[in-house]
C-alpha cells in the first residue's frame, strides 16, 4: 500500500494527542529513505534567547519517526517508544526545523530508527536522535 504525504499529514490528526498537533508539524516529503517533517517556528516553543527548546525537538523527532514507520509498513501499526536518545549539537533559532526520520530496521516486535533535526534555511544539524520502538 502506497502512503502519500496527505495520508501522513492526516495521521498527525488521527493518531497523535492534541498537544502534539499543536506543534504544527507539516509533512514535507516521504519516500523509501524516510520522512521529512517541518517544525515551524513558534513563540510557544522558544526558550530564553529565542532558541527552540529541546522538549519540542524530542517531541517532533518521536512523531516523525512514527510517521516513518507508517511509511515503512504502508499503514499505521500501533507502537510505543522504548528508547529515545538525543544529542543536542547546537542551538536553533530564527528558522524552522526540518526533522528527517528513517527506519534502520523493523522486525516483528521492535523497530529502530534515526532522526536528524536541522535548520530549514542553513541545513545545519542541531540534534541527532536514535530510537527504538516496540511494535504492538
Amino acid at each position: 500500500m502506497s502512503v502519500t504525504i496527505q495520508t501522513l499529514q492526516q495521521a498527525l490528526t488521527d493518531h497523535f494527542a492534541p498537544w502534539v498537533q499543536d506543534l504544527g508539524l507539516q509533512v514535507v516529503s516521504a519516500d523509501t529513505d524516510g520522512v521529512c517533517v517541518r517544525l515551524p517556528q513558534s513563540d510557544q516553543l522558544f526558550r530564553v534567547g529565542g532558541v527552540l527548546c529541546g522538549q519540542a525537538m524530542m517531541a517532533a523527532a518521536d512523531t516523525a519517526m512514527v510517521l516513518a514507520l507508517i511509511q515503512h509498513f504502508g499503514e499505521f501499526r500501533p507502537c510505543t517508544t522504548v528508547q529515545l536518545n538525543s544529542s543536542f549539537l547546537k542551538p536553533l533559532s530564527g528558522q524552522d526545523a526540518l526533522v528527517v526520520a528513517r527506519v534502520l530496521r523493523a522486525g516483528k516486535s521492535l523497530a529502530f530508527g534515526e532522526i536528524d533535526l536541522r535548520g530549514a534555511q542553513d541545513g545545519k544539524s542541531v540534534c541527532r536522535v536514535s530510537t527504538t520502538y516496540a511494535l504492538l
